[in-house]
């Protein structure tokens, strides 16, 4: 999950019927490149996470997209997950790495603080995620991301970071600009007033400048 250019980190819908959401994406997936897809359903049952990630699992390894699951490393070692993201509140990091393994993936999110981000990737931690930036529906804002934040990291280590929050075509620009390596984004993408494919598309126009 690393490359000079910022790219599209997928969040997926809070809730989907995994069958036909796995149509949709594979669709979505036409537009443009995509890094990674997090499987984020927060009220979901553990049966419910296995079945989605049985449906999404393949189409992401077609596209060589990565495939995390959030905040639960033990299921994203079960389902065969190429990682995890885990939250302040969730799973420790060095345990959710001693769970999906030294080669899978383990993101932290780490609010608005550089000195949280830090602790991360001092323990090994592939990326850290910084935000909300914007105003978003997907979860309640406890903590809201500055600019400087992404700039001042970029200056202090070559751990990716990944910007998150209410993230959309039209204001994505100023977090490319700043240094994001990757946008985490939800309904930027599946809310799109065209179609998700469209936004990917643009998305991806914006990366290349």
């Amino acid at each position: 999950m690393t490359d000079e250019r910022c790219q599209l980190y997928l969040i997926t819908p809070p809730a989907f019927e995994p069958v036909a959401f796995a149509a949709c994406l594979q669709v979505a997936l036409d537009g443009g490149p995509v890094a990674c897809l997090q499987l984020r359903l927060k009220d979901a049952s553990d049966d419910e996470v296995r079945r989605a990630a049985e449906a999404l699992i393949p189409v992401c390894h077609a596209r060589d997209i990565a495939f995390l699951v959030n905040d639960r490393p033990d299921l994203a070692a079960e389902v065969g997950a190429d990682g995890v993201h885990v939250g302040q509140n969730d799973a420790a990091y060095a345990d959710a790495r001693a769970m999906v393994g030294e080669n899978a993936t383990v993101g932290v999110t780490c609010h608005d603080s550089l000195h949280l981000a830090m602790d991360a990737a001092n323990a090994g931690a592939d990326y850290v995620a910084f935000g909300a930036f914007f105003a978003t529906r997907t979860k309640e804002i406890r903590t809201r991301a500055q600019l400087d934040t992404l700039g001042n990291w970029a200056l202090a280590t070559v751990v990716p970071c990944v910007a998150i929050g209410g993230i959309t075509v039209e204001n994505c620009r100023s977090l490319v600009e700043r240094g994001a390596d990757f946008l985490a984004v939800v309904g930027g993408v599946w809310d799109h007033p065209d179609d998700p494919a469209v936004a990917i598309r643009a998305f991806n126009a914006i990366f290349d400048g």
